[in-house]
């Protein structure tokens, strides 16, 4: 028993890879959630010129290689480009093989999944309560702070929960962004491939295989359960 309980435990290795993965995963989800539900609002509430292509931009990563965005990244913020000089001299910002590149990796490749998530929650959102409250002289950001956002707000969790799950599997635009430099950008896909290219640790990698399907599952589990939470109270608006 003392056996499997010693081979089942996580390596000093494998705890700093995960605990990596969920630094990485979360800060970007704090980070670009805002940004995720204005989009999502502007999405679903507003028509305008050059809307199609600003979907396009946004949606644009669920299609890319992952490769693809983290050369792109490279390419325009790395310390040889004009961009990467400007942040590293004015504001200190280094984001290439760092961690807070693999941050930044995470959070593009996650964002067009949690936008689709939140505008498609700010859709079933029954626009006659909004204009509505419109009509008795509420501004449009108290209508969107006191009605629009607490309403989607089971949507907003579920969409960032999904995008954090994104992130915890982002593999391709990390490894090109930010290495795979252990202890510093080293997440848990990484490590993993790590696993896989040395002889006889097999079974580490197959471990981390495991854990990451454990996240995968209950991140879609309370995801789903805070979908249907969403509909519930909505049927109950209308």
């Amino acid at each position: 028993m003392m056996d499997i309980i010693h081979n089942l435990a996580l390596s000093e290795f494998e705890i700093t890879a995960l605990w990596l993965s969920l630094k990485v995963s979360g800060i970007a989800t704090i980070c670009i959630l805002p940004f995720a539900i204005f989009m999502g609002f502007i999405l679903s509430r507003r028509s305008f010129f050059g809307k199609s292509l600003l979907e396009a931009i946004i949606y644009l990563p669920l299609v890319l290689p992952p490769v693809v965005i983290g050369y792109l990244l490279l390419v325009s913020l790395s310390n040889q480009s004009y961009l990467g000089r400007v942040l590293f001299d004015y504001l200190g910002l280094e984001f290439a093989f760092r961690w807070q590149g693999a941050a930044l990796a995470v959070a593009v490749v996650s964002l067009p999944l949690m936008v689709r998530s939140i505008r498609l929650t700010f859709d079933l959102i029954d626009t006659k309560i909004e204009q509505a409250a419109l009509t008795l002289g509420a501004s449009p950001l108290r209508i969107f702070m006191s009605i629009s956002l607490p309403l989607a707000l089971p949507g907003i969790v579920s969409g960032a929960i999904l995008g954090l799950a994104r992130g915890l599997g982002e593999f391709g635009a990390t490894i090109t962004f930010a290495a795979n430099i252990p202890g510093q950008t080293q997440t848990l896909p990484l490590a993993m491939y790590s696993f896989i290219q040395t002889p006889g640790a097999e079974f580490m990698a197959a471990r981390l295989c495991v854990i990451a399907i454990i996240i995968a599952i209950i991140a879609l589990l309370i995801s789903e359960l805070l979908t249907r939470q969403m509909k519930k109270k909505l049927a109950g608006q209308s």
